[in-house]
């Protein structure tokens, strides 16, 4: 720590956290409050509700571990649900990092912003030998003509060292997702793949979120509002605990149908030539 007389440890007192973050805030302060995930959203829900949103004040909140990120600590520690419950708090916006790259230009829009953050974060999984694109809040990573698959944040990382192995013709044009919501990112931005949509028609959407408030839903209803057709749409998302037990965050992901091997599957039912 470079600057300890700005670190304050709240200790296990979240609700507190948060207030004396907004005080902070209303005093032209822009703080920064960390936690597990869901101790960070979930926990101290009123208080971002009632001191930080209806008050539009900067403060970003970070959860650590988004999706199944804390494994076998359990559904305690998990953040399924965590963008699609804040994103529905005024004023709020959310920022999901893919890769550690992505990083600082996040923490610098969250900087020169004046709304309230969350910041998801997560375990890089980016093979070694990729180079990802210039950051956007959407960007495309790789071309293909099967179709589009758009993945939220780093569960993208476990899908590269599959998804580089294809050939253009063989897999779908792959793009990510870093910012939420929708209506928040620029149209400029947004319109590339929007047009790619409306030539394709072919959707697959994965993310470490459960199915209601997620990014999968809001594109759904995006495209319906702007009359944009698809003919087939695949939603892959975290389906909590289906088996009753605890694993690895990569047992999760098997569980909830989210995991290479799914997504591989999902593909096929698309692919106009077969892989």
């Amino acid at each position: 720590q470079t600057s300890p007389e700005r670190f304050i440890n709240a200790g296990v007192a979240e609700q507190n956290m948060i207030s004396v973050a907004a005080g902070l805030a209303k005093s032209g302060f822009k703080p920064w409050v960390y936690s597990i995930a869901p101790f960070s959203f979930a926990r101290p829900f009123e208080q971002i509700r009632n001191d930080i949103c209806l008050h539009k004040l900067p403060v970003t909140v970070v959860g650590n571990g988004g999706g199944y990120g804390y494994g076998v600590m359990g559904a305690t520690h998990h953040a399924i649900e965590d963008y699609g419950t804040l994103l529905g708090l005024q004023h709020m916006k959310a920022y999901i990092p893919s890769f550690k790259d992505d990083l600082k230009p996040q923490v610098n829009i969250i900087l020169q912003d004046s709304n309230p953050a969350y910041f998801r974060l997560g375990r890089c999984e980016k093979p070694s030998n990729f180079i990802s694109p210039p950051y956007k809040a959407i960007r495309k990573l790789l071309s293909g003509t099967q179709g589009i698959l758009i993945v939220v944040g780093p569960l993208i990382g476990s899908y590269l060292p599959s998804l580089t192995t294809l050939s253009e013709s063989q897999r779908p044009s792959v793009w990510i997702v870093n910012e939420l919501p929708i209506a928040s990112i620029a149209k400029d931005i947004l319109q590339n793949l929007l047009q790619e949509i409306r030539i394709s028609k072919k959707l697959i959407v994965a993310e470490e979120h459960v199915l209601h408030g997620s990014f999968g839903q809001s594109l759904a209803y995006h495209l319906l509002e702007n009359h944009i057709p698809i003919e087939h749409f695949s939603h892959l998302y975290a389906k909590g605990y289906l088996s009753g037990l605890y694993g690895s965050q990569q047992f999760h992901r098997n569980e909830s149908h989210i995991d290479i091997e799914h997504l591989m599957h999902q593909m096929k039912g698309i692919y106009e030539t077969p892989i």
